[in-house]
């Protein structure tokens, strides 16, 4: 598959905000802005908090943007009180589900290993995984961006074939840009997606890694995308507080295509 074949993936991830009634308005006004938009180009999808899944699938019915959920837990079924598993957002409606996101890493005890357990329940349960990597800010400066982000590709993607990795999202998001208004340039954003893909290519083969979709995030916003989306190797953006605003979460849309 050749690299400007990968159409490419933006998403929205709400975090913990937007009530339901938010929420469903934030999608109907979304919904309008992008129509317009050919889906051969780009795939939208937008992750709100659990308890609006619901809602938000069915307002979504008929449209060509995607859901997403933040999170779910490895096992099937069980004692987990406030967890949710990957089949629960099957049922509900769900495509795509972030895995190993860096506040889950940073505030809730996230690891290579848990993030490969969550990451083969989204698979088991017919969705696609869109796994978070990327290097504090303590790291970048150690100059241990590779390493680390090396380090979560090997530890995610352990024990699954080429066929399985290939559907697999990736999502770079290096934790100093998260929510900071700092963002990656685009050459440095390129050089990690390169060395992403590269190391890709190594655990499996050059088809593969030409395969997978690599997102940027960390302070995405309409002013910086179209530059950040253009780079070779950057295949969408998962976005934080700028999807959050129908306007610029399509703004952000529009220059991926």
């Amino acid at each position: 598959m050749a690299a400007q074949a990968r159409r490419k993936l933006i998403a929205g991830n709400w975090k913990m905000n937007k009530t339901i009634p938010e929420g469903l308005a934030l999608v109907r006004e979304l919904k309008g802005l992008v129509a317009s938009i050919p889906g051969d180009r780009v795939e939208i999808a937008v992750a709100p908090p659990f308890v609006s899944l619901h809602a938000v699938a069915k307002e979504l019915e008929g449209s060509s943007l995607k859901l997403a959920a933040q999170n779910c837990h490895w096992e099937a079924s069980g004692a987990y009180t406030g967890e949710v598993s990957a089949q629960m957002l099957k049922d509900v409606g769900c495509a795509y589900v972030i895995v190993g996101h860096s506040e889950r890493r940073q505030y809730f005890g996230e690891t290579d290993e848990t993030v490969n357990k969550r990451t083969r329940a989204v698979l088991g349960a017919g969705m696609k995984p869109i796994i978070c990597v990327g290097e504090t800010l303590a790291e970048r400066e150690a100059n241990r961006t590779l390493e680390v982000v090396e380090r979560q590709v090997a530890g995610a993607l352990k024990g699954f074939t080429a066929a399985e990795a290939a559907g697999f999202v990736l999502a770079y998001e290096p934790v100093w840009a998260i929510g900071t208004g700092r963002t990656a340039t685009s050459a440095q954003a390129q050089e990690v997606h390169r060395a992403i893909r590269e190391q890709l290519g190594r655990l499996y083969d050059r088809g593969t890694a030409e395969q997978v979709l690599i997102q940027y995030g960390g302070s995405v916003k309409p002013d910086n995308a179209a530059e950040l989306l253009g780079q070779a190797d950057v295949d969408g953006a998962l976005v934080g507080g700028a999807s959050l605003k129908a306007g610029d979460f399509a703004a952000i849309v529009k220059g991926g295509v």
